[in-house]
């Protein structure tokens, strides 16, 4: 697994740190449950969008096929 550094303010961290003592998780796990989140979610809209894009032209797509 690939490690990179991500300098934060200190009052971030601060907070990050709070979460995941609420969590009662590592910092580290809530920074990649994060990520995760972000990829996730950008993969949605990128299927919705593309979803809708093939809907909307699939007319033209089957008269240019």
């Amino acid at each position: 697994m690939t490690q990179i550094t991500v300098p934060i303010p200190d009052e971030q961290l601060q907070e990050l740190h709070e979460k995941a003592n609420r969590l009662g998780v590592s910092i580290e796990l809530l920074a990649r449950i994060g990520i995760e989140s972000i990829l996730v979610d950008l993969a949605e809209d990128f299927e919705k969008a593309s979803g809708y894009v093939l809907k909307k032209n699939a007319e033209l797509y089957k008269r240019l096929a």
